[in-house]
């Protein structure tokens, strides 16, 4: 099934980049864009080449010019926001692909305050945290609009881990939930450690 709006942003490097490649493959070959193991901590996105007969019956293909790109269906709502460019620096050149929504599908504002505070933690705040070898899951949300946050992995135990829940996590919370959420609360048993992270 052939889409007009093209779910993933590729830029014009990028397609030029793909038009190349796909040069020196077998006719009607087109550019497979997806998510392995979408929706979990894990997701990875890639790319390969999607030859004629790999192509299945409830794919999404979308056109950009010289070739299509062809998405399964369970991987698009996880490729929504993503944007694959191809960089060239003093190291080289580099196709990257960020996928925003790859761990976590986007929620709508109707979803629950939860739903809506997990997303952000997921998609904005646990890949920052990830450059720490750490994580953070909301574990609650009290009546008075406090975010129970617990810590994991490099922060669990680590002497910045206050200066992170108010300087970082808190501001960010408070500044796209200011009518709902009054503060964030850290309910981790810090046991500092081989493992932490300074």
């Amino acid at each position: 099934m052939s889409e007009t709006t093209p779910l993933v942003t590729i830029s014009e490097s990028a397609v030029q980049h793909f038009a190349r490649l796909l040069e020196s493959q077998p006719q009607g070959t087109q550019i497979r864009i997806f998510v392995v193991n979408p929706g979990t901590p894990n997701a990875e996105c890639g790319v390969s080449y999607c030859p004629p007969d790999a192509v299945e019956d409830n794919d999404l293909q979308f056109d950009y010019g010289d070739f299509s790109a062809v998405v399964d269906a369970d991987s698009k709502p996880y490729l929504e926001e993503a944007v694959i460019d191809f960089v060239t620096d003093q190291m080289g050149s580099q196709l990257t692909l960020k996928a925003p929504n790859a761990k976590m599908r986007k929620v709508d504002e109707n979803a629950s305050l939860f739903e809506r505070i997990q997303y952000v933690i997921v998609s904005q705040v646990n890949p920052q945290l990830a450059n720490h070898g750490g994580k953070v899951d909301l574990m609650e949300i009290t009546d008075e609009g406090v975010a129970i946050l617990q810590f994991g992995g490099g922060c669990n135990g680590c002497s910045m881990v206050d200066v992170t829940l108010k300087e970082g996590i808190e501001k960010q919370l408070l500044d796209q939930f200011p009518e709902e959420l009054t503060g964030v609360k850290d309910v981790t048993e810090h046991q500092a450690g081989s493992h932490s992270y300074y």
